[in-house]
């Protein structure tokens, strides 16, 4: 057990700082309680290592955290006060076993893409179709993030002329209205009822012609590529961002770039 234990308590040795400001981000969590963020727990783990995902334990008060350091990926504890942190592993009484087994070294979810290999269809642009540049926004009709996010992207494309967005529908499971949602949209082929359904207006039941394989292909691709919370978007020089931006800031983070473009 304590050879186990070795390689997270190395994780230990800076401590960490206190928690920031939650990103503006819908995540499926699996329970009612509120979940802390990914980008809550890398505030209050620096130092130690970059989280990776967060989910809720099997024990009681406690969330499971995924931590990267320098190659290695363990699983750390923390309770729901965020006051303690309870290194790995945690015996059931009952089995004598692990609750969560070591976990192996394995593929990180990618922070960039080949903006080239990202799928333009089943999308619904916004703004100009032969933009200069290309914004990929996965987006879930039912996010309250994603919904503020909408309004700035309508803003950006008055800012910049030059930008075509592709937005991609990603509906979570802790929504579960939002996939037959998904599948209207994307049938309808245009933003009129995207933008009904961020406006909170109701969506017709899906029809023949909105069939659920351009939902699943997206879901898909975006697991592929390690994208599991909306709205996540892919600049046009590949960088995924998460979380809800100003139209200003993604206007800031795509002044530079230099759009190659994309294939279906």
């Amino acid at each position: 057990m304590l050879k186990s234990v070795a390689p997270i308590l190395l994780f230990l040795a800076v401590t960490g700082s206190a928690v920031g400001a939650a990103a503006e981000e819908c995540r499926d969590t699996g329970a009612d309680v509120q979940i802390m963020t990914i980008s809550e727990a890398n505030d209050l783990l620096r130092g130690i290592g970059e989280v990776k995902s967060v989910r809720f334990s099997p024990v009681q008060g406690l969330y499971e955290l995924s931590v990267v350091n320098n190659g290695r990926q363990a699983t750390i504890y923390v309770d729901f006060a965020r006051k303690h942190l309870i290194p790995s592993p945690i015996f059931s009484l009952a089995t004598k076993k692990p609750i969560a087994p070591e976990l192996p070294v394995v593929s990180l979810p990618l922070s960039k893409v080949d903006n080239a290999t990202v799928p333009m269809a089943n999308s619904i642009i916004i703004g100009n179709p032969e933009g200069a540049r290309k914004l990929f926004v996965f987006t879930d009709p039912d996010c309250p993030f994603c919904a503020k996010l909408h309004v700035e992207l309508w803003k950006l494309t008055t800012l910049d002329p030059q930008v075509t967005i592709y937005v991609k529908m990603f509906p979570l499971k802790m929504h579960p209205a939002a996939y037959d949602k998904a599948r209207v949209i994307l049938g309808a082929g245009t933003p009129e009822f995207l933008n009904k359904a961020f406006a909170g207006e109701s969506l017709p039941a899906p029809g023949p012609k909105d069939t659920a394989k351009p939902v699943d292909d997206t879901i898909k691709y975006a697991e592929s590529i390690g994208i599991s919370s909306t709205p996540t978007m892919i600049l046009p020089d590949g960088r995924i961002i998460v979380g809800f931006k100003k139209a200003e800031e993604l206007k800031a983070l795509m002044s530079t770039v230099s759009d190659k473009g994309a294939k279906p």
